[in-house]
């Protein structure tokens, strides 16, 4: 199990409330991804669908990426990132160190607002399509990409707990930690509240859509695995403010960790600001800060 550390310099709530932070960027490739990474590979050789001397393949701006590289290495599977040219230089040499082959799709091919996700994974779709023995993940839309939160990181935040907190916090990105999670809560500890996290220009939540410099959070479509249900409250957080809410928790913390977790903590703290009563809040963060972005000139996330 991951480190769960206490904040306690960030803001003052943090003396009226509890706010906890789940360390994933523990993990040994830097994030929660390599979790789902892990489970789904084991799944598709039980289904069939990857087999010796198979191909994997994906649309990942990083993390995933290296989580699907990392347990294909260790397997023996060839593994095909398809990025865009805003994957952070690090990102890439992470990817490479692997073993990934990379396939980047150019900048021409952004939608309206910038986003580059559904040419990625189109192309990541055509790859599958034309290599013989190939398995195209799709963490997008695969339905399973869930399981693995429900089994892992669910328990592991109830056994933390010994039982559940009055709260978890959540990136919502593809929706498979919030899926997970908030299913495996709600059939157990229905009073604890679920909160998700966007960044704002993304179309997840309903608003409107423009370009951002976040990565890890934020999709330019709804992903089949987000119901709404699943949220007792949810926020769009401003790049300007996760940006600052990282450099906050690496000064008063010690903390250096990605933007997207500077989006989860800011919006734990705008929920704490709501509440009268103590609260105990777990909140997920995803990965570690990895390195100024030469293309986005942003910490990744």
């Amino acid at each position: 199990m991951v480190p769960i550390v206490r904040l306690n310099r960030i803001d003052p709530l943090c003396q009226h409330h509890e706010l906890y932070l789940k360390l994933e960027s523990c993990n040994p490739g830097g994030s929660i991804k390599e979790k789902n990474a892990a489970f789904l590979i084991t799944q598709a050789e039980q289904q069939g669908w990857l087999r010796p001397g198979g191909t994997i393949i994906e649309s990942s701006s990083g993390n995933f990426g290296i989580g699907l590289a990392m347990v294909g290495a260790m397997k023996g599977y060839k593994v095909k990132i398809v990025i865009d040219a805003k994957t952070s230089p690090t990102m890439v040499r992470m990817l490479q160190a692997y073993g990934a082959e990379l396939i980047e799709v150019p900048l021409s091919a952004a939608d309206a607002q910038g986003s580059m996700q559904v040419a990625r994974m189109e192309r990541a779709q055509t790859l599958a399509d034309a290599i013989p023995n190939a398995w195209y993940v799709c963490q997008h839309k695969n339905p399973n990409n869930p399981t693995a939160h429900g089994l892992y990181t669910a328990r592991e935040i109830e056994a933390a707990f010994n039982g559940a907190p009055d709260a978890i916090v959540i990136g919502i990105s593809t929706s498979g930690q919030l899926s997970g999670i908030a299913q495996f809560f709600r059939s157990r500890y229905p009073k604890t509240r679920i909160i998700g996290v966007d960044v704002a220009g993304s179309a997840v939540l309903g608003g409107p859509r423009h370009g951002y410099k976040m990565t890890g959070l934020g999709l330019s479509f709804i992903p089949p695995n987000f119901n709404p249900d699943h949220l007792d409250r949810a926020y769009s957080i401003t790049d300007q403010l996760a940006f600052s809410v990282c450099h906050q928790l690496a000064t008063r913390e010690g903390l250096l960790l990605g933007a997207s977790t500077g989006a989860i903590v800011a919006a734990a703290l705008a929920d704490a600001h709501q509440q009268t009563i103590p609260q105990r809040m777990l909140l997920l963060n995803p990965d570690r800060a990895i390195a100024i972005s030469k293309r986005s000139t942003t910490l990744t996330g």
